[in-house]
């Protein structure tokens, strides 16, 4: 049974690698299709540089990037318009374009929080892929993106409530953090055989670790607490149209539970 083939929509250079790096790892070395949609910086910035090698490692393809600017950096595409500013129905449209064009069976992006740190371009991207997710798939919207195509599967990528303490044990972290109840976490995925890979990822967003940004401070962890850290991503599943298939589905214990390390999707 073939391993699904994944697209990732995220937000912004390094959010791919931070979010989903094991899993995007773990489809490409199963010899699955993946590839990244990133909705803001420009392609000639070092960021854009940075994340080509980052998908480079992660055997996701070429960046392809919405070019709209970073809410909190204009210097990221001078010109242009801030991502949660652009009008939303062109921003839907043009994700719209990339499923249809790479055809996936999974689309993974952030949660509606954004995540842990509730950025706003987080949370726009999490709007507008989960309606592009279901417009994909009419033919009457967007004809002129391309042939209709429906994803079988949404996964959010998230962290749950029980997971907060630790990564406030590794960093520190006082501010509020924004995280979901354990149940509505559908998947559990252990990506520590593909944490190397992960962790490379997050460190070629060099511009990032230099300014003591969240890969920065990952780079100055211990290699063992680096890998505890990364090695376990969360997701919540929403299903865009009621389509059953065998590639949408988690791998999941015999037993039926969800396994604190295990699991990813694929067919079991």
């Amino acid at each position: 049974m073939p391993v699904p083939s994944l697209l990732a929509v995220f937000a912004h250079p390094d959010d791919e690698s931070l979010s989903a790096g094991g899993v995007l790892a773990r489809h490409a070395a199963a010899g699955a299709r993946t590839a990244v949609v990133t909705a803001t910086w420009a392609a000639d910035t070092q960021r854009a540089a940075e994340l080509a090698e980052a998908l480079r490692i992660l055997g996701a393809g070429e960046p392809r990037m919405l070019g709209y600017a970073d809410a909190r950096a204009p210097r990221s595409a001078p010109g242009c318009v801030r991502f949660c500013d652009a009008p939303f129905d062109e921003a839907v449209r043009r994700v719209v374009a990339h499923i249809r064009e790479f055809r996936p069976d999974i689309v993974v992006t952030h949660d509606a929080y954004g995540g842990l740190s509730g950025h706003p371009d987080h949370v726009h991207t999490h709007r507008v892929t989960m309606l592009a997710a279901q417009a994909a798939g009419l033919a009457q919207l967007y004809p002129d993106a391309g042939a209709p195509w429906q994803p079988h599967a949404l996964y959010l990528a998230t962290h749950p409530h029980s997971a907060v303490p630790a990564l406030r044990d590794v960093f520190g972290v006082r501010r509020a953090v924004y995280s979901v109840p354990d149940e509505q976490v559908a998947a559990i995925v252990d990506v520590g055989p593909w944490a190397e890979q992960k962790i490379a990822a997050v460190l070629a967003h060099r511009s990032e670790v230099e300014r003591g940004a969240l890969p920065g401070l990952i780079a100055g962890l211990p290699p063992d607490a680096r890998e505890r850290l990364l090695a376990t991503e969360w997701y919540i599943r929403c299903n865009p149209a009621a389509v059953p298939s065998a590639l949408t589905e988690l791998t999941i214990s015999p037993c039926g539970e969800k396994p604190l390390g295990g699991g990813h999707f694929g067919a079991p």
